[in-house]
């Protein structure tokens, strides 16, 4: 009987450990924005603003805005509406890995590229 005690703790405590990420990603959906990554050393921050359907991006005093296409509750593509060149129409596809309650996890990458990278984005209220 003890044995099976132990077992079943472990059993639960294990199951725990492997509750899937929480993702509520239609709190997510639209809002402002912040991002910070790393440029050649240094730390950069954009600020954007989504709706469902476009995307307007502030990145050091430039404005862009994108397409919004959904794919399904946690995953979207970004289009450049007026890019200024080849790189910039490339289509960005976006994950959202996890959520917390002001921000999520996220996964990117040009459509066609095998590289992939993650991100941090904290909603601004």
């Amino acid at each position: 009987m003890f044995k099976q005690c132990i077992l079943g703790a472990l059993f639960i405590t294990f199951n725990a450990c492997n509750e899937p990420p929480q993702r509520n990603c239609n709190d997510f959906k639209t809002g402002k924005f912040s991002f910070t990554s790393v440029i050649d050393g240094q730390e950069k921050t954009t600020t954007f603003s989504r709706t469902l359907d476009t995307e307007v991006d502030y990145f050091e005093g430039k404005q862009d805005t994108s397409s919004v296409r959904w794919i399904n509750d946690c995953e979207y593509v970004l289009k450049n509406i007026n890019p200024k060149s080849k790189a910039e129409e490339k289509s960005i596809h976006i994950k959202i890995l996890t959520t917390s309650d002001s921000s999520y996890t996220f996964e990117y990458n040009a459509i066609g590229d095998k590289r992939k990278f993650k991100g941090t984005a904290h909603k601004i209220h």
